[in-house]
């Protein structure tokens, strides 16, 4: 009798706990719907540019809209998600989101659409720091990698599903009633994450916020992550990725319908798969990261070199072939998008006791200035160009210079202070 009362006792006392998963789901589900339509943009992209007349860079400057916010709208979601509980920030901010989609929908031409998807990017800005903070929070070190690769699923789940939807509702209706269905999604979103978030039952209330400290003692710590080693590489390994991201996201259909004479429904389908590969990979590759002895930004340089491998292979004719060129997307999809995983919980965990709102912020706003400027840029070498091989070039220049100079500051690190190295790591 004694027995059965104290096992249903420790049930009982782990039973709080076990909600780390109903967070994981809503936190993942969140990413996802919030996402939903700019993450779709590139397998609209044949149909916006025949609904609205547009270029390759005006169609790039579609997705840095949405993205412009975010490089200031991180840092402050990273301070208030330190001073208060993710539950409103998340929530709020994916509110906003499934807003502006709503009112963009009724944009009357192309300039107004832009304006709709900056202020979409500005709800934006807490749901990525917020999610990750809130699975962080409710995973120890064993499990991190695996939960937050598991989360950041959600934004190529959202792609993924995005881009088989949102093609056949543009072509049943338009493209503003895609912009409706994205604001649909992205209001169930915020309404589940308001609802069903809980803090860490170990963590009292306090410990969220933000020492009383000096502002200018503030300023001081949050200046020196800069100089930090792991911030070096979080931030050269992440703009760089990002940027084969964003290219991978925007390119993908375009590429195949023009240079592999696929149709625009079959490109799509093609993207899709590679988002679906992302979502794959982010899981299995933070699985990897927990379990890795080398650490988890060993897991981040692996998908530098496939990615380069991957992008080497679009240069080639061979890249033109249609099996091939499939092949190439998904394998860039598992590693272009699954690098995400990973890198986040190296992020979480390389952060500054108390600072783990602040940390991601700044991380994921020097990650927007790659996503904001790249799209563009790519389109223009393509219009200039007629040609897709100068804008594999510069993304496959941009990783390796990464990778040369965060391979050897992650060498460095691991020789002169191997437990320390494998603690951040």
């Amino acid at each position: 009798m004694t027995q059965q009362t104290a096992g249903r006792a420790g049930s009982q006392a782990r039973d709080p706990w076990r909600y780390r998963w109903i967070v994981l789901g809503i936190a993942t589900f969140t990413q996802a719907a919030s996402g939903f339509f700019v993450g779709g943009i590139g397998a609209l992209g044949v149909d916006l540019q025949r609904a609205l007349n547009l270029s390759t860079v005006q169609l790039g400057l579609l997705v840095s809209a949405a993205q412009l916010a975010p490089l200031a709208g991180l840092l402050v979601a990273g301070e208030l998600l330190d001073r208060y509980s993710e539950r409103w920030v998340v929530g709020v901010g994916a509110g906003v989101v499934a807003v502006a989609l709503g009112v963009g929908s009724q944009a009357p031409g192309y300039p107004a659409l832009l304006v709709a998807l900056l202020v979409v990017g500005a709800g934006y800005s807490s749901v990525q720091p917020g999610g990750s903070k809130s699975v962080a929070s409710w995973f120890d070190a064993s499990q991190r990698g695996f939960a937050m690769g598991v989360r950041q699923a959600g934004l190529p789940l959202g792609a993924a599903l995005a881009s088989a939807v949102l093609p056949l509702v543009a072509a049943e209706f338009d493209w503003r009633a895609t912009l409706l269905t994205g604001g649909f999604v992205a209001l169930i979103g915020a309404a589940l994450f308001m609802g069903c978030h809980r803090p860490p039952p170990a963590l009292p209330a306090p410990a969220d916020k933000a020492p009383s400290d000096a502002f200018t003692a503030q300023l001081r710590a949050r200046l020196h992550m800069f100089r930090e080693p792991s911030m070096v590489k979080i931030m050269l390994s992440g703009t760089s990725l990002i940027s084969v991201q964003s290219g991978v996201s925007i390119l993908t259909v375009l590429y195949l319908h023009q240079a592999s004479s696929f149709g625009a429904g079959q490109a799509a389908l093609v993207l899709v798969a590679a988002q679906g590969a992302g979502v794959a990979g982010r899981i299995c590759l933070a699985f990897w990261s927990d379990r890795s002895k080398r650490g988890r930004y060993a897991i981040v340089l692996v998908c530098m070199v496939a990615v380069i491998a991957g992008l080497s292979v679009l240069m080639t004719p061979a890249g033109r072939a249609p099996v091939v060129a499939s092949g190439v997307f998904v394998w860039l999809g598992f590693f272009g998008f699954g690098w995400y995983g990973p890198w986040v919980a190296y992020v979480t965990e390389a952060a500054p006791p108390g600072r783990t709102g602040f940390a991601l912020g700044l991380a994921m706003s020097v990650n927007q200035i790659a996503i904001v400027t790249v799209p563009p840029v790519l389109g223009l070498l393509i219009d200039r160009t007629s040609s897709f091989t100068p804008a594999w070039a510069l993304l496959s220049l941009l990783t390796a210079a990464a990778l040369a100079v965060t391979a050897v500051t992650e060498h460095r690190t691991t020789r002169t202070a191997p437990t320390v190295g494998r603690d951040a790591a």
